[in-house]
């Protein structure tokens, strides 16, 4: 589909076949005519080889695996985010894949804002929604409690509202899901008492205040709120997914937020 494609990427190599790239040794009287393919390489992509190399050598469970428009190369989504590796295994590519056939496309956001899209419907009941009265635009937002700029950021509340921009919020503990002595983070516990508190928008307006959380356990998607958000790339808080599936880091002032929004 597209001929031409530049990779700003890492390439590591999961396995080590001999390569034999250099024009000098193919010159070599001592070299073949032809150069062979590495051993194991395949024009076939066998999705379970992958699931296995992704296992054994770098500890990552695979969630998902679809060609892309480079031959021989497939993404593979992990729940640590999205990579391209080879239908063999033997290659992985860790960063921006753009095609250049029809001028500059981010393949990589491409594919990860259809991810973000349909992996916010699983979450659609769990939301902690602010509605806006005359309501234009829906953002999602990852969010923590003590982060600086997420309180900033909810604190201006009515200025996104006033815009016609709805917030509706998923939780994103920045420390993690668990800490260093194995038990629970403070992070996760408190965000799970404020997504679990019988009034949820006031309980987390509260703690963002810093008036504290009142403790609570229940049956929550905080973890898997958090684990999806690893897989679409999100690093930290505030993490505004668009209408659109773009993702946007880092705070944006209201008027600054709308002027994105009319441009989707």
């Amino acid at each position: 589909m597209f001929k031409t494609l530049f990779l700003s990427a890492v390439f590591t190599t999961l396995t080590l076949p001999l390569l034999l790239t250099s024009t000098a040794v193919a010159a070599s009287s001592d070299a073949p005519s032809t150069i062979a393919k590495p051993q194991g390489s395949s024009d076939k992509l066998n999705v379970d080889l992958l699931k296995q190399k992704f296992s054994t050598s770098l500890g990552m469970t695979v969630i998902e695996v679809i060609k892309t428009p480079m031959p021989g190369i497939a993404s593979v989504l992990t729940e640590q985010g999205l990579f391209y590796v080879t239908f063999d295994g033997n290659f992985l590519i860790h960063g921006k894949v753009y095609g250049l056939e029809n001028g500059v496309v981010d393949l990589t956001e491409s594919t990860l804002a259809e991810i973000r899209l349909n992996g916010l419907k699983a979450f659609k009941d769990d939301m902690i929604v602010y509605k806006a009265e005359n309501e234009k635009y829906v953002i999602t937002v990852f969010t923590d409690i003590t982060c600086g700029y997420c309180r900033k950021m909810h604190g201006e509340m009515k200025g996104y509202n006033d815009r016609g921009i709805t917030v509706q919020y998923l939780a994103f503990p920045r420390g993690g899901l668990i800490d260093k002595a194995g038990n629970a983070s403070q992070g996760f516990k408190d965000l799970r008492s404020v997504w679990c508190s019988d009034d949820a928008p006031k309980a987390l307006t509260d703690a963002k205040l810093g008036k504290g959380v009142a403790y609570r356990i229940c049956e929550s998607n905080v973890e898997a709120e958090y684990e999806f958000g690893r897989q679409i790339g999100v690093t930290g808080t505030p993490a505004i997914i668009l209408s659109d599936g773009t993702m946007v880091p880092g705070y944006q002032p209201p008027a600054q937020l709308e002027q994105m929004l009319k441009t989707i």
